[in-house]
Parts: structure tokens; sequence; C-alpha cells
């Protein structure tokens, strides 16, 4: 292990970050909100720290190891998610304990969108702001920017980027540079966020709430600057526009490069991944519309309206809400809940197990029952045209294990601090799946939940953004050895 080379990035990092602090001082000294002393004082605070770690270390050099990379990503996603927590303590008029404050700050990195804050609408403009701006960043992964940015601070990013990249797609580069993935990636990003941007302005939303919101949508982060989410402009064509972004924002990025670059749209049916998502969100969205109208909930128009919006809003695990689908017939918040478990893409900016890994499971499931008829036949088990070798699936079958046994453990964890079995099972699905909005005494806010349970919560989050063994590994014995 090079703990000082670790220590040295991650000051550098650090220091890289401080400089999100200065865009909402910048905003809160225009607007006059009162919030600029407490920006200005945590970017002190947090690009002093990253600069006395990187002094200590400054001339430590040596290419990482993927060990390294393990420890540096986890360090990265908990030491950013504690110093992200500056301005929220800090900010006059908020009066967060430490626990609200990191709970808010890693709900924002990780993309997840729970939150302990109520009365957004009389916030300071730039705390708004930052909450977004922390969530768009986080949506591409910090990490996956940063190593455009690394090698020219000589150090090597490809051992990062590969225990940032989840599941099968690990070792798939857009670029033969890992340097020219990240850009590209980045580029996709802040074009998407862009459009979303224009798209929210020309429907209606102002100039702030436009931007602000389209930095979550394509995020898939699920903040907003209102307590009521999109149900506060009261627009369906936003809702619209909210669906289509969340979709695209759950497929691939890679799949989205390789359309963009050569202009053609049959990228998208061609990847098998792809293919799996739509069909399973439509699917979904037929179910949850059909059930509305049955049950006489709402019209046939708004049945449609609503149930396909929240159904992408939850399957893809943004958590944007135009009602409160908490107090719709049960069987539907569960069959969304239920849903944030596949999540979007491998490779997106989504939560959940993924949409790669559900499919292999539903493939190897199918060829299981094959085989029970044919015991003798040789099946194999093909992703497109590929052949999934044993390997990946035992990986797959390995994390879909984990994921169950770390849900279970931490929905204990939950009841154990007094909460009833549909908050602890719902928050535990909404910050493992990084989705966010949950049901009972979590479908508003969390500011009600235990400070115990906030820290329970909290790993929750960092340990399904880090796709769970990035995380769990450091808790081995073996990790530490030489």
């Amino acid at each position: 292990m090079h703990f000082a080379v670790i220590a040295r990035i991650v000051g550098i990092l650090l220091m890289i970050f401080s400089g999100t602090m200065l865009i909402p001082a910048v905003i809160a000294l225009l607007t006059g909100d009162g919030a600029a002393s407490a920006f200005l004082t945590a970017f002190v605070l947090c690009f002093g720290s990253g600069g006395i770690v990187w002094l200590f270390v400054r001339r430590a050099r040596s290419e990482l190891n993927i060990r390294d990379g393990f420890l540096v990503v986890s360090l990265f996603w908990t030491v950013l998610g504690c110093f992200g927590s500056l301005p929220f303590l800090l900010a006059d008029g908020l009066n967060l304990p430490l626990s609200d404050a990191v709970f808010e700050s890693i709900s924002g990195l990780t993309t997840t969108g729970a939150t302990v804050i109520t009365g957004l609408d009389e916030l300071p403009v730039s705390i708004l702001f930052y909450r977004q701006f922390l969530q768009w960043l986080g949506g591409i992964g910090i990490i996956v920017i940063a190593v455009a940015i690394l090698p020219i601070l000589g150090i090597g990013g490809m051992q990062l980027y590969r225990a940032e990249t989840p599941g099968p797609v690990k070792d798939s580069k857009l670029t033969p540079r890992i340097t020219g993935t990240a850009k590209a990636l980045f580029l996709i990003y802040l074009y998407l966020t862009i459009a979303c941007t224009v798209a929210y302005w020309l429907a209606g939303m102002s100039g702030f709430d436009a931007l602000c919101h389209a930095f979550s949508t394509v995020a898939i982060g699920g903040f907003s600057t209102h307590d009521a989410s999109l149900g506060f402009f009261d627009n369906p064509m936003i809702l619209l526009i909210a669906s289509v972004f969340m979709l695209l924002a759950g497929i691939n990025f890679g799949v989205h490069f390789f359309a963009w670059r050569s202009r053609r749209f049959y990228h998208y049916l061609r990847d098998s991944e792809t293919r799996f998502y739509l069909l399973a969100v439509s699917v979904a969205c037929a179910i949850i519309v059909g059930y509305l109208a049955y049950t006489k909930t709402y019209s046939v128009q708004e049945s449609v309206l609503l149930g396909v919006f929240h159904t992408i809003s939850i399957a893809t695990t943004t958590g944007f809400a135009a009602a409160d689908f908490a107090v719709w017939p049960a069987f539907v918040p569960v069959m969304l809940i239920l849903l944030s478990f596949m999540g979007g893409c491998g490779g997106s900016t989504a939560g959940g197990m993924k949409v790669v890994r559900v499919m292999l499971i539903t493939k190897q499931g199918i060829r299981e029952l094959k085989q029970l008829i044919h015991p003798h036949a040789i099946i194999p088990l093909k992703v497109g045209n590929k052949r999934v070798d044993a390997k990946t699936v035992s990986a797959v079958w390995s994390f879909f294990a984990v994921y169950m046994f770390s849900f279970l453990l931490i929905l204990l964890a939950l009841m154990a601090s007094n909460l009833d079995y549909t908050t602890a099972f719902s928050a535990t699905s909404a910050t493992l799946n990084n989705l966010g909005p949950g049901l009972g005494d979590v479908s508003a806010h969390y500011g009600d939940v235990s400070q115990a349970a906030k820290w329970v919560l909290c790993y929750a989050m960092l340990l399904g953004r880090l796709e769970i063994f990035t995380l769990l590994v450091l808790f081995t014995p073996a990790f530490w050895k030489h």
C-alpha cells in the first residue's frame, strides 16, 4: 500500500473539490442571501486541509495498484462527504446537527436525493444551488472526472476508473487512453445537462430552476429547489421532459458515446442491456398506469402522465415526485420501490444493482429452466453475440448475494433504532439503491429519523454508490496484508 501517494491524491482532490464552494459563494454575494461567509469559510477549511495533507507528502511518487485504487475511491467519497457538509453546518438559519449535515452532503454526492431539510422554498439561493451542484458532480462520478486531471499531476488513473466503474463493464474503454475516456464521458454529461436546462426553461421554468433541476435530472439525483419537487410547477410538459432525460441518463454513457460519435441511433437498439432496460421500464409503466386507472386513483389521462413519470423516476433511482405516491394503493409504491433495485444501466448515473446484472441473472434463470428440460444440452449464456464466461456469472451472483445480505443487515439496524418495518424497509431500499424517497416516516423527508439511523443510512448510501465490494473489501484482513 502506497499510503503517502494515497494521502497526496486525497489532498489534491480536496483542494480541487474546495473550488465547488466558490460558485455558490459568488451567488450568495450577488444575491445577498447571507450565506457567503459559510461558503468562504468552508472553502478555506477544505482547501487548507487538503493543502496541509499535500504539503507533507508532495514528493511521493508511485504507480497505484488496484488495492490503492479501492482505498482512494472509498476515502474520496467519505472525505468529500464530510467536507461537503461544511456549508450546511456553517450556514445561518439551517441549524443542522453534524449527522444531518453529513447526511445531506453524502446524499447529494451519491445522487441519492434523500433530504433532511424542509422549507426548501425559503432557503438561500446559494444553498439550493450547492445542493443541486453536489448531485451534478456526484452523478458522473467525481473520480471519473478527476482521472482526466490526475495524469497531468503524474498519477495514473486507470486503477481509479476500474474501482469506480460498475460490474461486468469494468474493463471496457471508449478511447485508447483513460484520460480520453473521462473527457468523453464528461462531454456527453455536459451536453445532456445543457439540453435538459434549455428544455426545462422553454417549458416554463425560471433559468435558475431549469439549471438546478437539469443538474439533478441528468445526475439521476432527485434534489429539488422546492418541497413539492416537480409537482410545484404543475406543468405536464415539465414532467414529460424530466421523464425523457431521466430515461436517457439511465442508459450506459458508453452507448451514448458510440451513438453520438457515429450519429446513428441503432447503437441503442443493438445494445442488449439498453433493450432490456427500455423493455422493463415500458412493462412497469404499463402495469402502474393500468392499475392507477383501474383503481380510479386518477383519470386515465392523469394516470398515464403521473404513472409514467413516477415509474421512470423511481426505476432510474432519480426520486423526483409530482404527487405523494406513498398514499397510492399499496401495490403501486411497493412495486416502485422494488423496481429501484434494478436501477439503470451499468455505466450510467443511476443507482441500484444495475440492469446488466439483473439481465444476466434473468438469462441464467431461463438457461437453468431449459437445462432441466434438456439436461444433456450445452446451452451457452450470451449477451448480444458474446458468450458470458462462468467467472462473470459467478461474480454477478456473488454481488447479488452480498447486496441482499447488506440490505438485511441495514434493515435490522434501522429497526433496532425504533423505526417501523415499512419505514425501515423503504429507507434501506431508498438509500442502498441511491433512490431517495421512501415510505412511511421517510416519504417526505428524513428529518425525523434518529441520529443513529442517519449514520447507518449514510453508510448505506456510500455502500450503494461504491457498488458494495469497493467499500466492503476494505474490511477484509487480506486487503491490508502486504
